[in-house]
């Protein structure tokens, strides 16, 4: 009897760690960062995804899942070749949390120029590579998703380069990560419908435009909101949803 106590003793705090782990949406922002963005365009895109998380409504949104929580990272891509900068997996479940999390990402405008790459834009490469921290971050989610940002079409790959958009959607879809999409159509007017058929994939996916990098904060605000209201069912229409 001893022993079965001291048995079950070891196992509560391990049960406990588990359950601080789950959580409510796994949620990767993938932020483009290739030669078409500049760096006030990159600020703008960092800056606004710093803002929305220090938002009470986006908090209020966070709370109410059924655990209350969601996990989430950075992840700063570029061309094909090129290092992703990831950020640790964080669980905002506070609003000191969400604040931390914010610092996290502000503090990454001045880390531009370390993970710049070539003009390309490799999105199935950024995607393949969300999916692999997705895999690896120890966190248990009702819900997993890659939110990517950007503003232009995959580049061309070369034979064997990297993983392009195709086979990127198609671990995706193994993985049962859905892909949600944010459009800046300052180059390109109709990125949206591109990335509605190329990029966003998944039970319930969405792509949200902004019209330019001014409207990325206001964006991505609309954009979390809807994906983490989605537990829920309770996703109401929005005119900039394509």
């Amino acid at each position: 009897m001893y022993r079965f106590l001291c048995a079950l003793l070891m196992l509560i705090p391990v049960h406990a760690n588990a359950n601080q782990r789950a959580v409510d949406l796994e949620l990767l922002l993938a932020v483009d960062a290739s030669g078409s963005v500049n760096a006030e365009e990159f600020r703008l895109q960092v800056h606004g995804i710093a803002t929305a998380f220090r938002d009470p409504e986006v908090f209020e949104a966070i709370r109410s899942g059924p655990m209350q929580r969601i996990a989430v990272a950075l992840m700063i891509w570029s061309d094909a070749r090129s290092r992703k900068a990831v950020s640790k997996w964080h669980v905002i479940d506070s609003p000191a949390a969400a604040n931390e999390f914010a610092d996290i990402v502000l503090a990454q405008i001045a880390r531009r120029k370390s993970f710049l790459g070539k003009s390309g834009t490799g999105i199935g490469a950024a995607i393949g590579q969300g999916l692999k921290e997705l895999r690896m971050n120890n966190i248990d989610g009702t819900r997993q998703a890659i939110d990517v940002s950007g503003d232009g079409h995959e580049t061309p790959l070369m034979f064997g380069e990297a993983m392009a958009l195709p086979e990127a959607r198609r671990r995706a879809a193994q993985a049962e990560v859905v892909i949600n999409g944010l459009a800046i159509l300052s180059d390109d007017p109709n990125l949206g419908v591109y990335y509605r058929a190329r990029v966003a994939m998944g039970p319930g996916s969405f792509v949200i435009h902004a019209d330019d990098f001014d409207d990325f904060g206001r964006a991505i605000k609309l954009k979390l909101l809807r994906e983490i209201r989605q537990l829920l069912g309770a996703v109401p229409s929005q005119p900039s949803t394509l």
